[in-house]
């Protein structure tokens, strides 16, 4: 356990921790726990540094705690906000908690003498009468002091409601549940959770007259500056519905050269030597992506799977014309087909044969009838990679790719599909 701050230092994933923490490490295993916000169906890439602690927590000894805030949730967090987030219904929430609790099985190991354990807050958070609240917690706090935490103080000029002003009373009474329960003696979380982290450490100091600690993992940026986990589309998530597999890897894939290391460091348990060879390699020859083609493999991986990762690999390779359409099998085509312009079609308009032009402007790689002439007689466009001769091709039943895509290509790089349905 002692190697636990030494591992999150050394990977770049500790901001700060409280005094004392590194002495009791020494002592022998703790039990810590992260929680994670349910006002969505899914974690996004951004959650991921405070599961990666609880990752090492783990593999160090611990015993890692997934709180999904059934409760809290229904309450709203000001840390990070500059305003008042909509109130979402408790079915909602218990929804999202579920999903979220899914996810995190991917990354915690539930079985073995560490065995990781989710908890919902809203076990202990439903029953609690406000009177109890408010006697057993609420005295412990002065408003001073709740004043002073940026989440609360950088609030006070848009104005804060009295619900998310005691949001960090009601995250500091679950530390003090969990410490009380489940022996829990660490709390981790980003860097912007500080002052929640710190009132349940003051709350079970006051109450039970026992040290318990916090530490926080950085928020995390760019080297260009921009705020990770953000994309164009906005942010990328874990579940396959939100973010598709192959956005997920072309994430990873797109990462800065001055990122590749230390991503590999803080999203991935490669070994740290194996990580400064990978890292020796791409710089060797950064246009081969060696580091961001490992990083976004393992991401990927332990999210969605090998088989989806590899077809993924797969498919990406066929985008960039580094594999042959005609050589993947349908479930990566179906990746493909995803990605870019698809039209449906019925088997009998492929049976009947359907005029290259027809299908070149239906799918919008061309804009015209006379667009798409005057592209095939420039041998601009292909059917299943291979040019088309004359504009009076038509599609049959011979072109189809497992037996039910056909790809269209115009140039290089641009492509849309034909799905028999």
């Amino acid at each position: 356990m002692g190697n636990l701050l030494r591992i999150l230092e050394r990977r770049g994933l500790l901001h700060d921790a409280t005094p004392g923490l590194a002495d009791r490490l020494e002592r022998g295993p703790v039990a810590g726990y992260v929680g994670f916000d349910p006002t969505a169906d899914s974690l996004h890439v951004g959650n991921l540094l405070p599961v990666m602690a609880l990752v090492w927590l783990q593999r160090t000894g611990g015993r890692p705690i997934a709180l999904v805030g059934g409760g809290t949730g229904l309450v709203g967090d000001p840390s990070g906000k500059r305003d008042e987030r909509p109130m979402l219904s408790a079915d909602l929430v218990a929804r999202n908690a579920a999903a979220i609790e899914r996810q995190l099985a991917k990354f915690l190991d539930f079985s073995g003498p560490a065995a990781a354990r989710l908890h919902n807050n809203l076990e202990w958070l439903g029953g609690l009468s406000l009177l109890e609240f408010l006697r057993d917690t609420g005295k412990h706090f002065t408003v001073n002091y709740m004043l002073q935490k940026d989440s609360v103080k950088s609030r006070m000029d848009t104005g804060i409601s009295f619900t998310e002003f005691s949001y960090m009373l009601v995250q500091a009474y679950d530390f003090w549940h969990l410490f009380t329960t489940a022996g829990c003696e660490l709390q981790l979380g980003g860097s912007d959770q500080w002052g929640n982290i710190t009132a349940g450490v003051e709350l079970i100091g006051r109450r039970e007259g026992r040290q318990a600690h916090g530490a926080v993992v950085p928020l995390l940026t760019t080297s260009s500056g921009a705020k990770f986990g953000k994309s164009e589309a906005g942010n990328i998530w874990l579940d396959p519905a939100k973010t598709s597999p192959y956005r997920f890897y072309q994430f990873w894939l797109n990462t800065e050269d001055g990122d590749v290391a230390r991503l590999l460091r803080i999203f991935t348990t490669l070994p740290l030597d194996e990580i400064e060879a990978i890292a020796t390699e791409h710089g060797s020859d950064p246009s081969k992506r060696i580091g961001q083609r490992r990083l976004a493999g393992d991401v990927t991986e332990r999210v969605h799977g090998r088989a989806t990762t590899e077809r993924v690999i797969g498919a990406s390779a066929v985008l960039f014309g580094q594999a042959s359409l005609v050589e993947a099998d349908r479930e990566t085509l179906a990746i493909v087909a995803a990605e870019v312009p698809c039209v449906a079609v019925a088997r009998s308009r492929i049976d009947g044969g359907i005029g290259i032009v027809e299908a070149l402007t239906e799918t919008g790689l061309a804009a015209s009838k006379a667009d798409a002439r005057r592209g095939i007689q420039a041998g601009g466009f292909s059917i299943n990679g291979t040019r088309v001769g004359a504009a009076e091709r038509t599609i049959q039943p011979a072109d189809l790719l497992a037996d039910r895509f056909v790809a269209l290509q115009k140039g290089k790089k641009s492509y849309a599909f034909l799905e028999v349905t």
